[in-house]
């Protein structure tokens, strides 16, 4: 099951601006003057014409078609729960200056026969008095790396490495740990009473084009060739995020009614489509999630369909490649996986210099989907034009837009916090 990544995907991987496509060099729109005309589908409009105009009919009809045509369009269809997970549990206490908990998971998911273990690292507050509602995200590079906690293990799966390009298989080393703290501020977290859990993303299906041999699509499809609309790595990641989820509901300490799941970049594309597929989460957060996750793909600006395919082509189902350079024949858009979210709150950020990632794109995507908000709330979006830079609005639904670039920082985090204890009653 196990393979050597493949040079040039590690490339585009690592590689963050345009590659050449096609034998022509790819060149981004960053002008809103050439953005092309386009037409968005109604979320409240039923592909036989008929308008939604209550909760029951979004949920009985239009709810089902929207998800259908995404995992038919764009992610691709994932298997449900594994019937079999064994749970090893190591907790520890005194953590991190007396602040925490520890817990780190194995769980061991059996298929056919066939096994693959994941990892979970889990961090509560241990002046908690009962359980407490708990963010939870993939991470890029290994759950030793959030944090200079010297207890958390090191990965033991291929990671990429940014110093030769990962085009080697790279393991984890002392010297990674905490290399990616200042994505996850887990002492301020803690702080605040939350708790905060994380797996790699590597553990569930690598990022690399491996012709779905490895990770949970080594564990679940074999024997038959792949169909158009089979999971890509995105919904492989999102399944485990689900994982997660059924573990919070046998541990005692974690508010499982009351956990969020926030991911930044393409693992911000996995937070929605897991928010979409798996209503258990309380509050969904994307941050700078761009083409395939907040961003309106029929704008064409910055990353669009076509670009994201050739360079990530494990991403998405087969299906998806249909609309490269074509998205304004796509029968969806973002806005409408923001509203699969509905009724519970959504935050979207963006960045000011993350122009690849289209933030005005993000921001109408969240406007698009506040109708659906309305009709089952009564509240949505408090803003009908984009905010300036680190001026955030909330109401059911939330935006911001940052200064700097692509990154999630500890600004970012003090928004989801505040907008998450805006409905966890903080």
């Amino acid at each position: 099951m196990k393979r050597m990544p493949n040079l040039w995907a590690i490339i585009a991987l690592i590689v963050g601006g345009p590659l050449l496509v096609s034998a022509q060099e790819f060149v981004a729109n960053y002008e809103e003057s050439k953005v092309p005309d386009y037409t968005l589908p109604n979320p409240l409009v039923c592909r036989d014409g008929a308008r939604v105009e209550n909760a029951e009919t979004w949920f009985s009809k239009r709810r089902p078609e929207i998800l259908g045509l995404f995992e038919t369009h764009v992610y691709g269809r994932s298997p449900g729960a594994p019937p079999m997970v064994r749970y090893q549990v190591r907790t520890e206490r005194g953590i991190l200056d007396g602040l925490a908990v520890r817990k780190q998971v194995t769980m061991q998911v059996e298929f056919c026969a066939r096994t693959m273990d994941l990892h979970l690292l889990l961090y509560l507050p241990a002046r908690a008095a009962g359980p407490v509602p708990v963010f939870t995200g993939l991470n890029f590079r290994g759950n030793h790396t959030i944090c200079d906690d010297p207890g958390i293990d090191l990965s033991a799966a291929w990671i990429p490495n940014d110093r030769n390009r990962g085009v080697v298989d790279h393991r984890a080393t002392e010297k990674a740990r905490g290399v990616n703290a200042s994505r996850w501020p887990v002492r301020m977290i803690l702080e605040r009473g939350y708790g905060v859990a994380t797996m790699y993303c590597g553990d569930i299906d690598p990022d690399f084009h491996d012709g779905f041999e490895n990770g949970v699509h080594g564990l679940y499809d074999t024997g038959r060739p792949r169909r158009g609309d089979d999971w890509g790595t995105i919904a492989a990641w999102a399944w485990g995020l689900s994982r997660i989820m059924d573990y919070f509901e046998m541990d005692g300490d974690v508010d499982a009614g009351r956990a969020a799941v926030v991911g930044h970049s393409r693992l911000g594309k996995t937070a929605l489509w897991a928010g979409a597929v798996d209503t258990r989460f309380a509050v969904v957060i994307s941050n700078d999630s761009g083409c395939g996750g907040a961003a309106l793909s029929k704008r064409a600006f910055g990353e669009t369909v076509g670009r994201i395919n050739r360079s990530f082509p494990h991403w998405f189902c087969e299906n998806f490649k249909q609309y490269n350079e074509r998205e304004q024949d796509l029968p969806l858009d973002q806005h409408m996986l923001i509203a699969l979210v509905a009724p519970r709150p959504v935050y979207v950020a963006s960045a000011v210099e993350d122009r690849w990632a289209d933030p005005r794109g993000e921001f109408l995507a969240v406007l698009h989907a506040d109708p659906v908000y309305r009709l089952l709330t009564g509240d949505g979006l408090p803003a009908k034009e984009m905010p300036k830079a680190d001026q955030p609005v909330m109401g059911r639904m939330g935006y911001h837009i940052r200064t700097g670039g692509h990154d999630i920082t500890e600004y970012d985090w003090g928004r989801y916090l505040d907008f998450a204890g805006r409905w966890w009653k903080e």
